[in-house]
Parts: C-alpha cells; structure tokens; sequence
C-alpha cells in the first residue's frame, strides 16, 4: 500500500471497537459532490493506540453490506455487527469477523434459536459473560408486530401501507456460543423508546444517556442491573448537560462516566465533555484540550490510562449542513497519568533534544518512546449513496 493511503477516511455513522492496543474501525459513511455515500465494505482500518499509526486490511467471507448506524463490539478476539441502515434501509442482520487469526474473514452469524429484533440502526450495546446486549434504535415493524406503545413509539412521518418506523426501548441478548437471541423480561422504570442515544457498562450494569425522543433529545441517564434485568432512572444530583443525540458515553473508571460531543436540543453540534460521577451522581464539566472540534455521530473507545479515543463524526448539523466530516483521532485525557505515562510523554514531546539519550533507555521505556514519535497522512475513497436520517 502506498504511504499516502495510510489515514481511515473521514466518516460519520461508522463503527468502532478496542482489542489491545489496536482500535479497530469499519464502515460510515461521508459526503461526496453533495452526495452521502458509504464507505467500502471490503476494508477494516487498525489505529496502533500506542504509536498513532493506521494500518488498512483488506477483508473477505460473507462481508456486511455498506452502511452507517451499525452496533459493534468485541467478544473473545471477535468483532460483531448487529444492525445499521444500507441502500435497501434498516437491516437487522448480525456479522462478525475474527481479529486474531490474520485473516480477517467475515462470516453471517445465523441464529440457532430465539426470534431476531427487528430491524433498526443507531443502536447501542453492551457485553457481559460473553453475551451481547442490544438496546433500542431506530427501525420498522409490521403493524402486527407494534404490542406495546410503551416500547415502540411509531414515528408519524414514516409509515409504507402496514410497515411503520419508530423508536424501540427493547432488550434483545445474543449468546456467541449457542447463536440464541433471547428477549429478557425487564423490571423497574425502563427509558422512553429512544435512538442516537450514547451507552457504557461497568461491571454487571450498563448506562444509557440521552438520545432522540421523537421530536426532542435528552441527556437522562438509566441503568439497567444485568443480574436482575431491573431498570431504574438516575436522577442527577447536579445540573445536567444539554439533551442531546449522536454523543458518545465511556466508562473511565469504576465509578464514571465520560459524555463528548452530540447535537444538541437545539441541533448544535457539540464539542463539551462531561464526568458523570456515580457514587455522586454529579455531572461536572471538564475543560478539555480539543474544545474547538465538535462532533457528533463520531466513536468514543476507552484506550489507555483512562484516555479517550474519539475518531470521525462530523462537525455539522448532518440533517442540514452534511460535509463536515473528520477522520482525526482526539485523545481527551480523564484521569491523571501514573509516572511512566508522563515520563514518556515528556520524552516524545522532546524528542529532537532526548535522540541520544532514547538510545540508553531500557528497552521497554526506549520502544514506547520510539512509537510516540510517528505521525500520520490522510487518504481514502467512498462508495454506494444514502441519505442519512436520525
């Protein structure tokens, strides 16, 4: 590959995921000559956390079709894809791929038993035990299949004869190991129906913050405990962040929450960050180095020391404006470095004057330094056409 493909396109919508020391990037889409277009579905980009470097695989098997507003994760070395939004719409298909073996081979996850989710997009989800929890989403349902108001709310711009698009507060669970999707019954104050919405886990409970809701966005927050699939709302203790959609939640340590970016109640992009303390259940604002990159629709992974990795989204008002879309890694840092960390860093950042001297450090420290010091170079090209809806 030449040097000047070395950078993921710029891209909204897309899916991103960290295994190890890699942060692992697949499909979104961008705008092209007034066009919104996905981006190929044959290629999976690797982001080296450590040295900033980005490196492109080519994939092959039964691969997703293009799309934006997928739900993925990784469980045990693999990647998953549930759901997304392609030429044909909403799709409720389930993908994966093995990163550990090299080949980067994609295969169709075909369910065993239990009944597949509908289909929908801008998702979230969670693992825990090995198992996938999917929550909510934007997508469409028979009318005979709409039983509870109160877990669809049916989007009154949208409907084609018997087919009817909405909003979803469902729980869907997808074991790995027996390919079963099984419907858990939840207890406890569950959220309004809601996509474009931002989640974490930590330990056996998952966060869900905010999203669209119908004609407004929020910036609520529920927990959901997986041992007891009971709901309950957390109500702040502090003033809360603006409501807002396509925002990004990442849990930074046992017991908080990072929130960045999204469009806000009055369709601002956003560029504030967010701790979410829960023993307090107090928001604070951080005061961030990248205060002047807004983004929404964009990724958020959890990398190393507690940092932050947030990569592409757009820095416009999509629905309106659509050709602001990025390809930057923004690392926000949420918690102090431990000593090593800030010597590195100090080394890196210094690193015409230390030349001789990263020569004498001890192997380990003298690697880490080494791979600091690289920079990147953009690159890309996009294909097939959208029209992104929220």
């Amino acid at each position: 590959m030449s040097e000047e493909q070395q950078v993921a396109r710029e891209r909204s919508g897309h899916t991103a995921a960290v295994d190890g020391h890699y942060l692992y990037v697949w499909g979104g889409y961008v705008s092209v000559a007034d066009h919104e277009v996905f981006l190929p579905n044959d290629e999976l980009w690797l982001y080296d956390l450590e040295s900033g470097l980005w490196e492109r695989r080519d994939v092959c098997g039964a691969i997703p079709p293009s799309m934006s507003g997928s739900c993925g994760c990784i469980v045990n070395g693999e990647l998953y894809i549930f759901g997304g939004c392609c030429d044909d719409g909403q799709t409720n298909e389930h993908y994966s791929v093995n990163l550990l073996d090299g080949k980067f081979i994609w295969r169709k996850v075909e369910r065993l038993s239990g009944s597949l989710p509908a289909p929908r997009d801008k998702l979230s989800c969670w693992v825990h035990k090995g198992r996938i929890i999917y929550f909510g989403g934007y997508g469409h349902k028979l009318l005979s299949e709409i039983n509870d108001p109160k877990s669809f709310i049916v989007d009154e711009a949208s409907w084609a004869e018997d087919i009817f698009w909405g909003w979803n507060n469902e729980i869907h669970e997808f074991d790995p190991e027996s390919s079963r999707w099984t419907e858990p019954q939840t207890f406890g104050q569950a959220p309004a129906p809601r996509a474009a919405h931002a989640s974490a886990e930590i330990g056996s409970k998952g966060y869900v913050c905010g999203g669209r809701i119908r004609e407004t966005r929020t910036s609520d927050v529920f927990c959901l405990d997986f041992n007891s699939w009971t709901w309950s709302e957390i109500v702040a203790s502090t003033a809360a962040p603006l409501g807002r959609s396509w925002h990004t939640l990442t849990s930074v340590s046992d017991t908080s929450l990072f929130l960045f970016g999204g469009l806000s109640v009055d369709c601002r992009p956003m560029s504030d960050g967010w701790i979410f303390n829960l023993e307090t259940q107090g928001w604070t604002r951080m005061e961030l180095q990248h205060k002047d990159k807004p983004r929404l629709w964009h990724t958020a992974c959890q990398g190393r020391d507690s940092d932050v990795i947030v990569f592409g989204g757009s820095h416009d008002y999509i629905l309106l404006v659509d050709k602001g879309h990025c390809n930057d890694a923004l690392v926000f840092q949420t918690q102090p470095y431990p000593l090593i960390r800030l010597c590195e860093d100090f080394i890196a950042s210094h690193v015409s004057m230390f030349q001789c001297q990263i020569l004498r450090l001890p192997a380990k420290l003298r690697k880490a330094v080494q791979k600091r010091t690289t920079f990147f170079r953009p690159s890309g090209k996009p294909q097939s056409k959208f029209k992104p809806v929220e």
